[in-house]
């Protein structure tokens, strides 16, 4: 289960509506271990489109050792779909290389009557894909 607060919620669906129509992606970096997402960083789309994200080699870099200078891990690796569900597509898949790490998706789409935007979560290791329940919180 993904365990969030409110604020980071909200920070990654204003991101996510803010880049639309492009995808939007991000990370949530908490202490390692922690399984705690509390630092909200969002990227910038190197491919700037709307059916792909891909994070900025060097911002990638730069976040990396931040990370690791700071003790810290992606706790929550977000993205936006603009058009289709927030389901992780075969690239995301293919993409998904931080086992422990918790990935979200965002739909800027109505793609189930609910209104303009889904918020899930997802466990992707070695392929396989695992939807987990999302617990919204004020705080910690």
């Amino acid at each position: 289960m993904l365990t969030i607060t409110q604020a980071l919620h909200d920070q990654i669906v204003a991101h996510a509506r803010k880049d639309h129509p492009d995808e939007a992606c991000g990370v949530v970096a908490g202490p390692a271990g922690s399984d705690r997402p509390e630092r909200f960083i969002a990227m910038l789309n190197a491919a700037m489109s709307p059916t792909f994200y891909e994070f900025d080699s060097g911002d990638l870099l730069k976040l990396y050792r931040e990370l690791d200078d700071r003790d810290e891990e992606p706790v929550v690796i977000y993205h936006s779909h603009t058009a289709t569900e927030a389901y992780p597509s075969r690239t995301d898949i293919s993409y998904a290389n931080e086992p422990g790490a918790h990935y979200v998706l965002v739909s800027t789409a109505d793609t189930d009557g609910l209104g303009d935007f889904q918020f899930r979560s997802f466990r992707i290791v070695d392929g396989e894909v695992t939807e987990e329940e999302v617990r919204v919180v004020e705080s910690y």
